[in-house]
């Protein structure tokens, strides 16, 4: 049955992608907390640089694991719903609970505990919405779901809200509040997203008994779509763990300099999260990748170049296009080659890839580069990573649906 014209924008698709568009963001809102709330933290928990990194690096690593496991457990169970509604209630309390810290073992433990919950939110929620895009909005959503939520609510909404809270209530208060809406949104996914869209009967289905799970590292698109996710999470992590501390102490930049460039950043990730999604929609995933990965490469090589800050503001944010390729190598290329019944698991294993390379390995070694032969290196090592994931992006089949359409038709053209 089609719905009403006045009801016509309410389809299950846009539904779902509202929700998961909310708990994505929110995802990223509470990963990325403890860095604006870090310099309240700092002198009452006696914490260092070095043990900031280390929580990070925690939380990754817990990320990886529970991603990668989580997703194949989830596909053998049919069971996203309910796994995913106890993660967003899992991280939040998780969250809440750091602002009962009394030192770095108990903040080390809760957000390890967090990054066990956070881990299977996106591998499931990428999965509930391939299954219920149309193929002409696929890209486009998985990019407003993935990379436009995390920039806006994030990186954009998610500062002032923090910093204003711990300036006026104190850091712990902060923390305590990301619990709110966490409950409303696990409420929201429980009241409105289906298990199943049922808009492919199960008889048209590939078979998956026929998958081994393992034999998906066979796959070229899977494992390619793994290293690109290991290289370009180099890319991200680097760049925005180590950019605020670059330009205030290598570019001597204002704190409130330091400010808007970053904020240029957060404008920039809300922008191409969807821009490139939606043009790969129309040129294909391959093509795109490799355009837009060298293009964000410039973006670190920017910041140690760039002259006033306006002009190195415009330039982040027509570089900073590497949060819209994410979604393609960790969503829609490997959803549009692997069979539903296992791509929960293949999305998590790319994400568990990624963030135990990008986000695990990557910035203690560029930290220790840094430490040795100056800060300018990391971003040299973001570029690298960029690049590296460009390359890689060569050797990927192609699998938009538009784009395969065209290809047939004019193959069948006399």
């Amino acid at each position: 049955m089609h719905p009403t014209p006045s009801r016509s924008l309410w389809t299950y698709e846009n539904r779902l992608l509202l929700i998961l568009f909310l708990t994505f963001g929110f995802v990223f809102f509470d990963r990325l907390a403890l860095s604006f709330l870090f310099p309240f933290m700092q002198d009452e928990l006696d914490l260092s640089q070095t043990q900031l990194g280390m929580i990070s690096s925690a939380l990754a690593l817990t990320w990886a694991i529970s991603g990668a496991i989580a997703g194949a457990w989830s596909d053998s169970r049919s069971k996203r719903k309910a796994l995913l509604v106890v993660s967003v209630l899992g991280f939040s309390i998780c969250s809440a609970m750091s602002g009962l810290v009394g030192g770095f073992v108990s903040l080390l433990v809760f957000r390890a505990l967090m990054g066990l919950a956070e881990g299977p939110v996106l591998p499931i929620a990428q999965s509930l919405m391939i299954q219920s895009s149309t193929p002409a909005r696929r890209g486009l959503n998985m990019g407003l779901l993935q990379g436009s939520s995390a920039g806006l609510i994030g990186a954009m909404i998610g500062p002032p809200v923090v910093i204003g809270l711990a300036t006026n209530f104190g850091w712990r208060v902060a923390f305590y509040v990301t619990v709110i809406p966490g409950i409303l949104i696990a409420l929201s996914i429980w009241r409105w997203v289906h298990e199943h869209p049922g808009q492919a009967p199960a008889a048209t289905q590939p078979k998956a008994h026929a998958i081994n799970r393992w034999a998906l590292l066979r796959e070229r698109n899977v494992l390619l779509c793994m290293l690109i996710s290991c290289f370009f999470l180099t890319w991200f992590i680097i760049i925005i763990s180590f950019a605020p501390t670059f330009l205030v102490k290598y570019r001597e930049f204002s704190a409130a300099d330091m400010g808007f460039v970053m904020s240029c950043l957060g404008a920039a990730w809300v922008f191409w999260g969807f821009a490139v999604p939606a043009i790969s929609d129309r040129i294909g995933r391959k093509p795109t990748l490799v355009i837009f990965a060298p293009i964000a490469a410039l973006c670190p090589i920017a910041l140690i170049y760039g002259d006033s800050v306006l002009a190195l503001g415009m330039v982040v944010f027509f570089t900073y296009t590497g949060l819209g390729c994410f979604t393609l190598f960790m969503a829609t290329v490997p959803a549009e080659t692997v069979p539903p019944q296992v791509l929960t698991g293949a999305l998590g294993l790319i994400m568990g890839a990624g963030e135990l390379v990008g986000g695990f390995l990557a910035p203690t070694i560029a930290g220790f580069a840094a430490d040795h032969y100056g800060l300018p290196v990391a971003m040299w090592m973001s570029a690298g990573g960029a690049l590296i994931a460009g390359a890689l992006a060569l050797g990927l089949k192609e699998t938009a649906p538009l784009v395969l359409q065209r290809r047939a038709a004019a193959g069948a053209t006399p």
